[in-house]
């Protein structure tokens, strides 16, 4: 996979903010060394946040954003305001632009509040410096530019790469969980819902992970995976399924062998595993009438069978005997408000960052909703979550609690 091809939860997430007029456009386009933004003396130009994938020497790939100002006025500038705000959920680097024949307004501040509230790393870029008779020295998080005159542009790139580096704690999808030489099994449903000659991300990622861990992948379909095994001199080393045929695929695989879905897997990585299995619980305490938001991070064409749109719904029907009131929403189209909700069922997230879906998993916390994940609560309703997470010591003992 190239740079290019980098898919955007796996690129660093870069938003520029600030008021109406400070120039957030044209540091963009300094930045990216494209116009990427349009730029007008006219109040208001970014009307929505506009984005692109590319690669920011010496970062790598990255997902630049430019937001909507901050200070924008009106029905239609509150829209704008909470676009910017859907950015910053997804946003790993947070940059601050200022006027700086101006200074800082309370739209600024509010800005830098909701940063450190969100524990984002964050600089502020004080604009139009070479307007000022004598340019105050940059500090760790401030630095002085001119988009127009490149003043201090390549200085501030060297800043953004920093702050955006990536710790060393985050998990691999599958590669810290297998060995060298160790083969994988990968059950992949070709069916009308499958994508047309391609395989989703979190298989192509997972394949991946596999391969750096110095092991091997083979890929077979669900009807053909029981001949598969018979065949086999030795049991392989874990199996991973699409969680849509977890009951075939467990009925086949012996118990012996360790069993576990993409969905799952990809829950982990992006930081979500543990909350969706203390969340899947709730599903015993659903009510006649109880809303449930089933929510996608990607947009696509629903098929007649669905898995977000029909078949969770139905099975969480037929789970629970209840009457539910179903809700979706795809994309980043995700609400601030899931009080109305009695459970909040996400997807793997592949298309989202990790910060994104930390930051919506957080404010279903802070809202007293329980969150899970598609995986977990497929394996949860056809009684096989204990073995889906059985390499996860530490989830079998929340399952006790």
């Amino acid at each position: 996979m190239s740079l290019n091809d980098t898919p955007s939860g796996e690129r660093v997430h870069i938003g520029f903010f600030g008021r109406r007029n400070a120039g957030k456009s044209s540091v963009v386009n300094a930045v990216t060394g494209q116009s990427l933004a349009v730029v007008s003396d006219t109040k208001g130009t970014t009307t929505d946040p506009v984005s692109k994938a590319m690669e920011l020497l010496p970062m790598g790939p990255v997902l630049i954003t430019d937001t909507p100002g901050f200070d924008d006025e009106g029905a239609l500038g509150e829209l704008r305001v909470q676009k910017t705000r859907q950015v910053l959920g997804s946003t790993d680097v947070a940059i601050l632009v200022v006027d700086v024949t101006e200074g800082m307004t309370e739209g600024d501040r509010q800005l830098l509040d909701l940063f450190r509230r969100q524990q984002q790393p964050y600089l502020v870029v004080w604009n139009k410096c070479d307007l000022l008779d004598s340019v105050p020295p940059c500090t760790d998080t401030e630095i002085y530019v001119s988009a127009t005159e490149k003043v201090n542009i390549n200085l501030l790139k060297e800043r953004i790469a920093q702050l955006g580096k990536t710790g060393d704690t985050k998990f691999q999808l599958v590669g810290d969980l297998i060995h060298p030489e160790d083969l994988v099994l990968l059950v992949i449903p070709i069916d009308k819902a499958a994508p047309k000659g391609r395989l989703i991300l979190p298989q192509q990622q997972v394949i991946r992970d596999i391969l750096e861990a110095d092991a091997v992948a083979v890929c077979v379909k669900e009807y053909e995976l029981r001949g598969l095994l018979e065949k086999l001199p030795n049991d392989p080393a874990l199996v991973i399924t699409d969680s849509q045929v977890f009951a075939k695929v467990s009925a086949d695989v012996p118990e012996r062998v360790p069993l576990t879905s993409f969905s799952i897997l990809m829950a982990r990585y992006k930081g979500l595993l543990d909350e969706a299995v203390r969340g899947v619980a709730a599903i015993e305490r659903l009510k006649d009438g109880d809303r449930v938001l089933i929510a996608e991070g990607c947009t696509h064409h629903r098929q007649c069978d669905d898995i977000g749109a029909v078949k969770i719904p139905r099975w969480l029907k037929n789970h629970t005997g209840k009457q539910l009131e179903i809700e979706t929403c795809s994309g980043r189209e995700f609400p601030e408000d899931l009080t109305r909700f009695a459970l909040v069922i996400h997807c793997g997230g592949c298309m989202l960052n990790e910060r994104e879906v930390r930051s919506r998993m957080k404010r279903a916390s802070a809202q007293g909703v329980p969150i899970t994940n598609y995986g977990v609560t497929i394996a949860y309703m056809q009684g096989i979550l204990r073995r889906c997470i059985s390499m996860f010591p530490h989830l079998l003992a929340e399952l006790e609690e």
